[in-house]
């Protein structure tokens, strides 16, 4: 099926296409699935339901270990916190704090 739309209508969803970060045709077709097939949410939400954002996201991000780019890692996490600690006390001697 193919649905002519008006040159304003055409406008505003390219606008607000925009405006979100998607396409026109995607969000045309998310807003008829949501005005003729709210059934459709129900669906694919029971799909996902028990999944992880890390589930959702498999195949698409992955881990980068230091030791990859650094001889022996870079060890950032260690210490953060005293670390942290100094460099606030330096700032205050220094009256920035």
């Amino acid at each position: 099926m193919k649905i002519t739309v008006p040159p304003d209508i055409e406008r505003a969803i390219t606008t607000r296409a925009d405006e979100l970060g998607t396409t026109p045709e995607v969000l045309a077709l998310d807003s008829l699935r949501e005005r003729f097939s709210p059934d459709a949410d129900d669906e694919s939400s029971e799909e996902s339901k028990g999944k992880t954002l890390a589930d959702f996201l498999e195949g698409y991000v992955g881990v980068l270990h230091s030791a990859e780019k650094v001889p022996g890692g870079a060890r950032m996490s260690e210490n953060r916190g005293k670390k942290f600690a100094e460099g606030l006390a330096k700032k205050r001697e220094a009256g920035h704090l």
